[in-house]
């Protein structure tokens, strides 16, 4: 979820006490696939996940198309759904998926869009929380939804929604808008982040942060270790996955191998030695890929120097930045500005 979305004029959806929420994800012929099955599969993720803290009403994710049969999506590939739209009533919340077309009037003009928009138009009315990413955005349109409404569609199609929706408010590059239960937002995979704003709005910023972790960032691999087959936990390390968390919940904070070996209940020079025993490799592999490629971008954005970045930044280790720059760049010069890289790399 961005913080560069634009959310106002809001009113949550209304819900049941005890019923459990329902999300339903639409398909229609020519939308993109990977936004109908990507949606379904994080939405059902985020519930698993958030269904487990038993802090959170649940909600069920269901799959619709116009007339319940397999629609063919933009690849050309047959996918199936639960239900026709003509079943379901009073939902909590409507995904709409992007789709592909080379006539995007005519395609908007078929039977099955205006059955769709006409449908979409009713749930929203009833209460319905209605989002839709990408092109998705236009059946919103053609459902009356966007006028009066600021909205947003990826970049390349701004100026077709303004021609063809004139009362609506579409604001160019605007990753996520949402006004007055209509939620729209950009490119094709923004799906993304309609799904983690639904359970945001349904069940809140904890809830849809713990998804986030869980089905996207996956930041904190240790603190999730619950929700994890245990197949997947026997081949990994305890020692690792707790020193890992500990450098990530650092950030840019300095992290010397004495606060790593009080975060570990270790002894302070004992710490790198346990790694090293651990990973069979250099202590500083364990941190790499969430110290240096993590400020990378800082380096990137600002065009700093590798002499500017070890002034920036201190990493775990007896020593500073400079001294382990040399050894990362043999790996990841390509993070860096091209002035900061250095003219013959040395294997390891």
């Amino acid at each position: 979820m961005s913080d560069a979305a634009l959310v106002e004029n809001n009113e949550s959806p209304s819900t049941s006490n005890g019923i459990a929420m329902e999300i339903v994800v639409l398909g229609f012929n020519s939308c993109l696939g990977a936004g109908f099955v990507g949606s379904v599969d994080m939405l059902k993720l985020g519930s698993q996940i958030i269904s487990k803290e038993g802090r959170y009403q649940s909600f069920k994710v269901l799959t619709a198309s116009f007339n319940g049969k397999p629609f063919e999506d933009s690849s050309g590939r047959l996918l199936n759904v639960e239900t026709e739209i003509a079943a379901l009533t009073g939902l909590t919340a409507i995904l709409v998926p992007g789709y592909l077309c080379d006539d995007n009037a005519k395609y908007l003009s078929t039977p099955e869009i205006a059955a769709l928009a006409a449908w979409i138009r009713r749930q929203h009315a009833m209460g319905a929380l209605v989002c839709a990413s990408c092109s998705g955005v236009f059946i919103l349109g053609e459902a009356g939804l966007l006028d009066g409404r600021r909205c947003t569609t990826t970049w390349w199609r701004h100026d077709e929604l303004k021609a063809r929706y004139p009362r609506a408010d579409a604001i160019w590059g605007a990753p996520l808008i949402e006004d007055q239960r209509v939620v729209t937002s950009g490119g094709p995979l923004s799906w993304i982040d309609l799904c983690l704003h639904i359970i945001r709005s349904l069940c809140g910023d904890d809830a849809a942060k713990l998804a986030a972790d869980f089905a996207v960032v996956d930041t904190a691999p240790s603190t999730r270790t619950v929700y994890v087959p245990l197949s997947h936990l026997s081949a990994a390390n305890p020692f690792l996955l707790e020193a890992e968390h500990a450098v990530r919940v650092a950030g840019e904070e300095t992290v010397t191998a004495q606060d790593l070996a009080r975060t570990l209940g270790s002894f302070g020079s004992d710490t790198e030695s346990a790694i090293e025993r651990s990973h069979r490799r250099d202590p500083q592999a364990i941190y790499r890929p969430c110290t240096f490629r993590n400020r990378a971008p800082v380096a990137r954005n600002n065009q700093l120097s590798c002499e500017a970045t070890s002034c920036k930044f201190r990493v775990l280790g007896r020593s500073e930045l400079s001294s382990s720059v040399l050894s990362i760049l043999r790996h990841d010069a390509w993070c860096l500005p091209p002035k900061s890289r250095p003219s013959k790399l040395v294997r390891p």
